[in-house]
Order: structure tokens, then sequence, then C-alpha cells
């Protein structure tokens, strides 16, 4: 039986390759790596109170091994997630030497000082999250040449000034969060899917330029507003006082054609329950039968314990996945609310993110981005290929996102997330083969002070640890045991459950032997 041994290599190998030849790319004549020394720069700015930069070391070639700090398979920094690590101190400008950086995670610390418009050098950066610091200045206007980017958050400080236009028209943000500064002047146009500007004061719209910021108005302007007569004041008033009659009039008339036509016309078609959560596009009903087909069994992309998932069709050409669930009778309206409030606040390059979602009286669906290469699960058991379709550098990249995924929920959210159903089947993987940790219908929020939750067992057969079935109390223990059964599937390609069909093995993947 040599299980235990192919997981210790399989460990083994995780940790060797961090350190890849790729890296001496980056050295300079002398020696010297311009990401070491550029993350050297950061440490030195930044005052670390938990010591958690401690394994920063100016005299290593490789940063790949450093705590926080995520490589490509070539050895190029490509991601930095240092949220809620009680840093502060200010953030370095040499930020932009780190020319492969795709993900900066630097939320909820201390961060203060401007922040370092060398960030718009980072031409590959997909997400920015600097929310929940101290950062002050004006927003620089050289984030607006970052035109990959897909998340920008900012909320949460003390920056001042007004939107920068080029950070306002980035068409490729999925997600702008400007909110709770200080920022004022009028309102530029958005190009944002989504957006957020609440809690700033002194913005106001571009169309309405009067006391704008604090901007008085002109003295003449003022003079004349004085001298209008109580007369005429007086038939402002009576004007004002008819049209808001009369519109209100024809909104109560238009509500009760439309009330009249979905009642005794439209029957069949789902009313849309009032429910609206953040930043979330909130699709109504017939969208999403348009979309699907009319959730068609030919859209079909699978399906669980939990619901049907679609393939869906935007009218703007977005392909999605629609999570349909089932019995809404017993995936009620707190536990709808508790799961898309969960999928809303974590946000990650490897976690699975929501698009949408949709509430009836008889409906609960979940709107999701397409993954086109599916599950983790689906990649192992095709066997209609030719050759694998997953081979070791894939499997390889596939764990190290994974766990990425699950160490954000763990340890970088506040209140933190238990999956309690980590397994194959919920490893998904976009056009670039990244694992995308997804179903978070299964998890429960934790608080911060609490180190397990005790509730019914829920997860799948083969994935469930020994002492959160006998005991019912899960915790990030849970998960990690479920991600130690994905690397074991990962490794054999085997099922971590089989029921054995002619002369195969029977039992759990812990159960067999590989010879």
């Amino acid at each position: 039986m040599v299980t235990l041994e192919v997981l210790l290599i399989f460990s083994i190998f995780l940790l060797w390759v961090g350190i890849t030849p790729a890296s001496m790319s980056l050295l300079s004549p002398k020696g010297v790596n311009y990401e070491v020394a550029a993350l050297m720069s950061m440490k030195n700015k930044m005052r670390d109170e938990y010591h958690v930069l401690d394994g920063w070391d100016i005299n290593s070639v490789d940063p790949c091994t450093w705590y926080m700090v995520g490589c490509s398979s070539e050895g190029y920094v490509v991601s930095l997630e240092m949220a809620s690590m009680g840093l502060s101190g200010t953030l370095s400008p040499s930020i932009g030497n780190l020319t492969y950086l795709r993900t900066l995670l630097l939320q909820n610390n201390q961060l203060s000082g401007p922040i370092p418009a060398e960030i718009g050098k980072l031409s590959e950066l997909l997400t920015l999250d600097l929310s929940g610091n101290q950062f002050d200045g004006e927003i620089p206007r050289a984030l607006g040449r970052l035109i990959g980017l897909s998340y920008l958050r900012l909320s949460r400080n003390r920056l001042s000034g007004q939107i920068p236009k080029p950070v306002a028209y980035l068409s490729g943000l999925s997600f702008l969060d400007l909110s709770f500064n200080n920022l004022s002047g009028p309102t530029p146009k958005i190009l944002a899917k989504d957006y957020s500007i609440a809690g700033n004061s002194f913005l106001c719209s571009a169309l309405h330029t009067q006391n704008c910021g604090g901007v008085p108005r002109p003295i003449n302007e003022t003079n004349s507003d004085r001298k209008t007569s109580n007369h005429h004041r007086w038939v402002v008033s009576v004007i004002i006082g008819v049209s808001c009659t009369f519109i209100l009039t024809v909104m109560l008339l238009v509500c009760w054609v439309h009330w009249y036509r979905s009642r005794f016309l439209t029957g069949y078609v789902q009313h849309d329950c009032e429910f609206t959560i953040g930043h979330l596009k909130r699709f109504s009903f017939r969208e999403l039968q348009v979309a699907t087909g009319n959730f068609s069994s030919k859209n079909i992309l699978g399906q669980g314990g939990f619901g049907i998932v679609y393939k869906g069709y935007l009218p703007n050409r977005t392909v999605v996945a629609v999570k349909r669930l089932r019995d809404p009778s017993f995936t009620g309206e707190v536990q709808f609310q508790t799961e898309v409030e969960m999928i809303g606040l974590a946000v990650h390059r490897n976690l699975l993110r929501l698009y949408g979602f949709c509430m009836t009286s008889e409906e609960r669906l979940l709107i999701y981005p397409y993954m086109p290469n599916g599950s983790v699960a689906d990649c192992l058991r095709d066997n209609g290929r030719d050759k694998p379709s997953l081979d070791w550098s894939k499997r390889m990249h596939i764990a190290l996102g994974a766990a990425r995924g699950l160490l954000y929920l763990h340890e970088q959210c506040n209140p933190k997330i238990i999956h309690r159903d980590v397994k194959a089947a919920n490893i998904l993987l976009d056009e670039s083969f990244e694992a995308v940790v997804g179903d978070f219908g299964l998890a429960k929020l934790l608080d911060c002070r609490d180190s397990h939750v005790t509730t019914a067992v829920r997860g799948t057969i083969g994935h469930i640890a020994p002492e959160y079935l006998s005991t019912g109390q899960s915790s990030e223990k849970t998960d990690v045991f479920g991600y130690g059964i994905l690397l074991l599937e990962l490794i054999t390609g085997h099922k971590a459950l089989d029921a054995g069909n002619g002369q195969g093995q029977k039992g759990t993947i812990l159960d067999r032997d590989f010879v």
C-alpha cells in the first residue's frame, strides 16, 4: 500500500515547485532579483506589528516561498494576499516593479499616506483591493491605465478630490467601490458594470453643479434669487403640487394595469420579490427563462443536492451559469439570503464570484460566471479523450489555487467562512484552468471569536471528516480533510467514493491500494 507515500511525495513536490529556474530571468547583472528588491522596499515602508513579514529575506533569490506571496508556474510574483494582517505604515511606490502582478489584496489594514501612482504600471493587474485602510490624497489617475482590471475597491479610506475620469471610464470593471471616502466635485459617468460611491457627502451629479463640492454660486445669481417675489414662489409651489399629483395618479394607474395584466393575463409568470443585496445585480425570473431557453434540459451543466445548474446567455452575450435551487420551501428566505450575502463578501481570484440573484415567491436562483472547463471531477473522469485533459502541471496549479481560495475563506474573511463540502466537483476551472472554489450552499459563517460551529452534518459521503461526522462540529479542519481527499483525487484520478463496477474496488479512496 503506497497511498501515504504518494501523498508525502506530492506534498514535498508542492513545497518544491515554489522555487523555479524561471525566476533567474529576473536577476540583474549584480545578481539582485528585481521582485525581491521591490518586496523588500514594501516591507521597509510598512510597520509589521504581528511579524507576518519576518520571512521576507533580502538574501533570497526566489520570493515564491514567502508568506502571502503567490507565483506563477514560471516563477513570477502574480499575487500578494495581505488582507487583515495588522500592517500599518505606507505602501511603497516600488510596488510598480512587480510587473507580473495580477492580484493585490491589502484590505482591512491600517496603511496610510497616498496610493502610489506606480500601481498604474501593473498592466497585468486584475484585482486591486485597498479598502478598509487610511489612505489619503487623491485617487491616482494612473489607475485608469489598468484596462484589464476587473475589481477595484478603495472604499473606507480617507481619499479626497474628484473621481478621475480615466478611472470612471474603465469599462472592463465588474465592480468599482469608492464608497465612504471624502470625495468631492461632480460625479463623472461610471462605466463599471456595478459600482458604489455612497458615503461621499461632497459628491454631486455632474448635471447639477450649483453648490457642487462646496463651490458657491455666483453672487449675481444669489441676488437674483433673493428678488424673487412671494407671488412667484406661490405660483411655483402650485405648479409643483399639481405636477406631483398628476405624476402620482399616472404611477398608480400604471401599477394597477401591471397588476391586472400579471394577475389575469399572464398568471403563469413568476413574481419577483423585493430583495436587494449590495451591489449584486437582481435578475427577473423572465430574464432567466429567456437566457436558459426556459430552463431547457439541453442547457443543464450539472445538478446536485441543492439544485440544477443551467447554461445561459444574457442579452449582452455574456455566458452565465444559473443555479436553480430545488424545493424553495426548504431553501427559505433566510438560507437563501445567507448564501447570497456570503458569496458577495468573499472576493478572490480562486473563489467563484456571484453575478446576481433572482427571488420570487416560488423560486430561488443564483447567477454565476460560466466556467468553460467544468469541474475538476469532470476533467478527471473524462475518458472520451485520447490523453488526459489534466497534465501534472495543471493538477499542481489546481491544487495550489484551491488552497489559496480556502486560505482566503479561513483566514482573510471576517467573519470567516467554512465551506463544509470541499470536493473535486466543487472546484471549477475557468478558461485558463485556474481553480475556482464554488458552491457555498453548505457553508456557514463563523464569528472570529468562534473556533467551531455545531450544526446538522452536511456534505458528501467520502469527503466528510470523521470527527465532523461523529460530533457534528465543523471547523477549518473539516475543509482541510476535504482538501486532502481532493489531493488524492488529483494524484490518482479515482473518485473519493466508488461503489465498484465489475472487478473494480469498492469503498472510499482512503481504503484502496494503489500499486
